[in-house]
């Protein structure tokens, strides 16, 4: 019987590296719960978008309730927008401060959503991977050795390690494809090392691989 050692191993790198990326997801509030708060990391936390002003204190138009409120108006008259990313409210000593809309309320940029998808996709599919590691190819590797190249997963834990440290541009995006094409590469060479082995036990297990990749095309 072959030691499942390396494969476990391995394995054991890509959940270290999963939940960092799962841990990046909700500290930016990108995670499956629409209400997860945003995190001052998140790149869409502060926006420098034109800003709408209400709140408690919100005159009528038309209307002057004094010089300081004529002031504030006026600086903010020519940066209204129909679409909003923060609320303007009164600050204490009569200045503004700006509060985030909740996350569902706030318009997302191409590359931000671009951002968004390439992440979940990494995240999606290196769970998969590991269910299909635990599932299907450790019970096939206890039967039959096959080669498992674990130096891929280690630098995929680092790679997404240092992701995780990135606020955004372009180390950020740099980090992210080399994820992503790291990720690629270990799914590549799982399916190469399965090809080899004489039965046909392993043709369930390449199905999934196969299908992993498709999830995740070049970026």
């Amino acid at each position: 019987m072959a030691s499942p050692a390396p494969l476990v191993a391995s394995i054991s790198h890509q959940m270290v590296a999963l939940q960092t990326l799962q841990l990046l997801q909700q500290e930016w509030g990108w995670g499956d719960d629409p209400g997860t708060p945003r995190s001052p990391r998140d790149p869409d936390h502060v926006s420098a978008s034109p800003a709408r002003r209400s709140g408690p204190r919100r005159a009528r138009p038309g209307r002057e309730e004094g010089g300081g409120d004529r002031g504030a108006r006026n600086e903010g008259s020519g940066t209204r927008a129909s679409s909003p990313e923060v609320e303007v409210v009164r600050g204490a000593e009569g200045g503004v401060e700006l509060l985030p809309f909740p996350p569902d309320h706030r318009p997302c940029s191409l590359a931000r959503m671009a951002m968004r998808s390439a992440l979940a996709r990494v995240v999606d599919s290196t769970s998969e991977l590991v269910s299909v590691e635990q599932t299907l190819l450790g019970p096939l590797q206890q039967e039959r050795s096959f080669p498992i190249h674990l130096k891929d997963s280690v630098e995929f834990r680092n790679i997404c390690s240092h992701l995780a440290l990135q606020i955004e541009g372009q180390q950020f995006d740099r980090d992210l494809n080399a994820a992503h094409q790291c990720l690629k590469t270990i799914v590549k060479k799982l399916i190469q090392s399965l090809a080899n082995l004489p039965s046909d036990a392993h043709v369930v297990a390449c199905a999934s691989l196969r299908q992993i990749l498709q999830n995740l095309p070049d970026i």
